[in-house]
C-alpha cells in the first residue's frame, strides 16, 4: 500500500471522478466508483474519519426509533444494509444486544413495543442477528443487575449491530485505494476549476503538511464533505440557504466497572425524553448521545460541562446502584450530524422535520453533492451517487466502458479469507500462531478484532523483530508494530491519526494514550523519516487534541 505521501505525489492530472471528503461516504463513493471502472481520486482535509465518520454511536442498525416516525422505507433501508455490512465487515460489524426497557411512566406500554419488535423483524426479513424476545422484571434482573427495576413492566431484548466507525471508514479507503484509486489525506481543497461555460472541471488542492498545491483535472466533481458541505458549496456559488442544519452528538466514556451492562440500554432521558443508549465497549462503557444545534467551524466540536452533565443524569436515572460522577469520565467525543435542513413554506427551517434521509443535489455548475444520510445506509448512498455522476459523464460523453461494482458483495480487506463461521477466536488463534511465540492471545484477539485477516500480517511482523510485540500501554493488547503497520499500509501521517482513528487509545486508556505518545511519535518519526521538529510538533498536536476533549471539566 503507498504511503500518504506516495498518494500525494500520485495525486494530479486527469481523473473520471474527483471526491472531495474522506468520510464513510466519501471514501464509499470513490470504492463504488473505481469498482465499476472509472478513475478515481479523493482528497480529505484531515485523516480519513476524521469528522462524523469516527464520532458517530459506532451503530450498524436499522434506527428501531425511526417507525415511531412512520420512516418504514428508511428502516427497510438500513435492516438491508445491515445484512450487507455483516458479509462485508464481520471483523468490524458484530451483533448486540439491545435492551429496551418499558415502565409503567412509558410513553409507549409494552404491547406497543412487542408489536414494533415483530414489525422490525419483518422489515428486516427476519434476518436480524439474532431473533428478539422478551424479557420480565426478573429477568431482567438476571440480564441486567445494574439496571433500575423500580416501576418496569418488561423489556424487549432484539439485536443490531455494532462497529469500529473509523477503521469501516478506513477499510473503504484502502480497498478504494488497493483497486487504483489515488485517496489523499491531508489534502484540502481550496478551490474549484470551472471552464468559460462555468462547468466544474476539477479542483485546486493544498497538501495540508506542506502547503504545496496541485491542480486535479476530472470530468465530474463530487462533494461528499458532511458537515463542512455548505462551505464546500459555497466554493462553487453562493448559498441561497443552508442545505444543513447540524446537531452535535456527544457521547461519554467511562470503565464498565464503573457502569456495567451487557447488551446496549435504551434510555429516555428523564428530563426531555430523548433516546439515547448505554453501551458495552469491552473494559468500558460509552454512553450518548445528545442532540443540540451547532453553529460554528465542525473541526472545532467538543463535550461540554453541560454536555457530559445531561449524560451522567441519565445514567444516574437508570442505574442508581452506580453513580458516575465527573472523574470516571475517561474521555469524551462530540460529531455533528449531517442532516437536512428542510424548509417550511416561509423558507425557515422547520425543526419537527428533520430526517435522516439524504439527498443528491446537482448544481447548476456540475458540482454533486451528497447531504445527510447515516452510518448504516453510506453503502448505498455512495451507489446512487456514483449512478448520479455516470449520467453527467454521459451527458458530456466522458462515460468510459463500466463494468459492475458489486460492493454489496466483496468483502472489505479485512474480510478476505474471513471464515464462513464468523469464529474470531479462529483467527485469533492464527494470529498468535502467525507472531512466532511474541503474541499473547489478547493481543491476538484485539488484532484480529481490529484487522480482521489482516492481523495475520501485523504478527508476522512481529515474529521477524519481537521487539515490535513491546506493548505500548501496560495491561493493554496495542503493540508497537502497529506503529509501523499505521504509516506503511494505513497511511497514517500523524500521531493523533494512529492514537485516534487507527485504535482507540485516545478513548480506551486511562490517560488517553498520553503516556504511550512519545513512542508513538518516535516510531512514527523514523517510518516517515520526520525531522526532530516534525516529530514534535505532531506530538503536541495530539497532546492539544487530548487537552480540547477535556475543556469541559471543571477547574
Amino acid at each position: 500500500m503507498p504511503t500518504r505521501d506516495a498518494m500525494w505525489e500520485a495525486l494530479g492530472g486527469q481523473v473520471d471522478v474527483l471526491v472531495v471528503g474522506g468520510g464513510i461516504t466519501g471514501t464509499g463513493i470513490a470504492r463504488d466508483a473505481v469498482m465499476r471502472g472509472l478513475s478515481v481520486a479523493l482528497v480529505e482535509q484531515s485523516d480519513f474519519a476524521f469528522g462524523t465518520s469516527s464520532r458517530s454511536s459506532k451503530l450498524v442498525h436499522g434506527g428501531l426509533r425511526y417507525l415511531e416516525q412512520y420512516e418504514f422505507s428508511l428502516v427497510f433501508e438500513a435492516v438491508s444494509e445491515r445484512r450487507i455490512l455483516l458479509d462485508i465487515a464481520p471483523h468490524l460489524v458484530n451483533p448486540l444486544g439491545f435492551l429496551f426497557p418499558v415502565y409503567k411512566t412509558s410513553r409507549t406500554p409494552l404491547w406497543m413495543v412487542k408489536s414494533g419488535m415483530w414489525l422490525y423483524e419483518g422489515l428486516s426479513l427476519f434476518r436480524s442477528p439474532k431473533r428478539h424476545r422478551s424479557l420480565s422484571p426478573a429477568e431482567i434482573a438476571q440480564e441486567e443487575p445494574a439496571m433500575s427495576l423500580e416501576g418496569m413492566t418488561g423489556a424487549p431484548l432484539y439485536y443490531d449491530c455494532s462497529t469500529d466507525d473509523a477503521r469501516l471508514t478506513l477499510e473503504n479507503a484502502l480497498d478504494a485505494a488497493k483497486r487504483g484509486a489515488t485517496v489523499c489525506s491531508w489534502t484540502r481543497c481550496r478551490s474549484f476549476l470551472k471552464n468559460e461555460m462555468g462547468r466544474l472541471e476539477g479542483a485546486v488542492v493544498e497538501n495540508v503538511l506542506t502547503g504545496e498545491l496541485k491542480e486535479v483535472r476530472a470530468h465530474a466533481v463530487i462533494n461528499a464533505t458532511g458537515p463542512w458541505t455548505d462551505r464546500t458549496v459555497a466554493m462553487s456559488k453562493p448559498l441561497d440557504g443552508a442545505l444543513l442544519r447540524p446537531t452535535k452528538g456527544v457521547h461519554i466514556v467511562v470503565d464498565a466497572d464503573k457502569l456495567p451492562v451487557n447488551n446496549a440500554i435504551v434510555c429516555f432521558h428523564p428530563t426531555d425524553g430523548r433516546v439515547l443508549f448505554a453501551i458495552p465497549w469491552g473494559e468500558q462503557t460509552y454512553i450518548g448521545t445528545t442532540d443540540t444545534d451547532f453553529e460554528g467551524d465542525p473541526a472545532e466540536v467538543s463535550a461540554t460541562l453541560e454536555d457530559v452533565d445531561y449524560l451522567l443524569a441519565a445514567a444516574g436515572h437508570y442505574f442508581p446502584k452506580h453513580p458516575l460522577t465527573h472523574a470516571d469520565v475517561i474521555a469524551t467525543w462530540a460529531g455533528l450530524r449531517p442532516l437536512m435542513a428542510p424548509q417550511s413554506a416561509g423558507g425557515e427551517i422547520d425543526e419537527s422535520a428533520v430526517s435522516r434521509e439524504h439527498q443528491i443535489i446537482v448544481g447548476q455548475d456540475g458540482l454533486i453533492t451528497i447531504a445527510g444520510g447515516k452510518l448504516t445506509t453510506y453503502r448505498r448512498m455512495s451507489a446512487e451517487v456514483v449512478e448520479t455522476a455516470t449520467k453527467l459523464l454521459r451527458l458530456t460523453n466522458n462515460l468510459p466502458t463500466l463494468r459492475a461494482a458489486h460492493t454489496e458483495s466483496e468483502p472489505l480487506p479485512g474480510a478476505v479469507g474471513w471464515p464462513e463461521d464468523d469464529d474470531h477466536e479462529a483467527v485469533a488463534n492464527q494470529v498468535k500462531g502467525a507472531g512466532g511465540g511474541h503474541v499473547e492471545l489478547p493481543t491476538a484477539r484485539y488484532l484480529a478484532n481490529t484487522y480482521g485477516m489482516r492481523g495475520i500480517d501485523i504478527a508476522r511482523r512481529v515474529a521477524k523483530d519481537s521487539s515490535l510485540g513491546a506493548l505500548l500501554v501496560p495491561g493493554r493488547p496495542e503493540i508497537l508494530a502497529q506503529v509501523g503497520w499505521a504509516v506503511q499500509e494505513e497511511m497514517a501521517a500523524s500521531v493523533a491519526d494512529f492514537m485516534v482513528r487507527r485504535t482507540q487509545l485516545y478513548y480506551r486508556d486511562a490517560d488517553q494514550g498520553l503516556g504511550c505518545a512519545e513512542v508513538v511519535a518516535k516510531a512514527m518519526q523514523a517510518a516517515l523519516k520526520w525531522t526532530d521538529e516534525q516529530r514534535d510538533a505532531s506530538l503536541q498536536a495530539y497532546r492539544d487534541e487530548v487537552a480540547r476533549s477535556r475543556q469541559w471539566r471543571p477547574c
